[in-house]
């Protein structure tokens, strides 16, 4: 006996580990979009999935003592990115908080992306994913790309304020990342920001 496009999306859900994320994509194939659809806000009735953003659903997983586990904003960014096979990276103020250079944790989340410019809201929190060139995606460095990107957004001004303990902070920062991996990225960095970082390193050179 054929199965509907409802079981047969709701059979796909039930194979998923509890915590997936669910896209509309994911069963193309199945029907139309408008039944894809259908079928999904069926199943967020009756609690198989619920909806974490537009068009973002994830099967729900309970913890026995905690409850219900909701997915994080970072991994929702990161599914959107798997998703849709494009690049993401942290930017701004949530650049610097991963660098540990920021103790104030973002309600937005701002990434660059090679993929579509778009906002999401995830419960409290904003995911922003701004566009950018490639030359940004070509930096090598896991802590010098994020530094540059956290500056970038921070602005020149804000720099030039910047206390002791920041750049001491940002010191012992660039100490730990690659030296050829950190030349190369300060290659790419804007004019300013290569010249902040580079008065760091040669103070610490003095």
């Amino acid at each position: 006996m054929k199965l509907s496009i409802h079981q047969s999306i709701e059979g796909q859900i039930d194979e998923l580990i509890p915590g997936e994320l669910v896209f509309p994509t994911d069963f193309r194939g199945k029907g139309s979009e408008a039944a894809i659809k259908m079928s999904l806000s069926r199943l967020v009735k009756e609690k198989k999935i619920e909806r974490v953003a537009h068009g973002i659903y994830y099967r729900p997983k309970i913890h026995p003592i905690i409850g219900k586990l909701l997915p994080s904003p970072e991994e929702v960014a990161k599914g959107i990115a798997k998703k849709e096979r494009v690049r993401i990276r942290p930017t701004g103020a949530y650049a610097l908080n991963q660098l540990g250079l920021s103790e104030q944790v973002p309600t937005k989340l701002s990434y660059i992306t090679d993929g579509q410019a778009r906002a999401i809201k995830v419960g409290k929190a904003e995911i922003t994913f701004k566009h950018t060139t490639p030359k940004k995606f070509s930096m090598k460095g896991q802590i010098s790309s994020l530094l540059i990107q956290g500056l970038e957004e921070l602005g020149i001004k804000n720099m030039e304020l910047a206390t002791d303990h920041f750049k001491e902070k940002i010191k012992l920062l660039i100490e730990k990342e690659n030296p050829a991996d950190l030349k190369h990225d300060l290659h790419l960095a804007p004019g300013k920001i290569h010249d902040f970082i580079l008065n760091i390193i040669s103070k610490e050179n003095d």
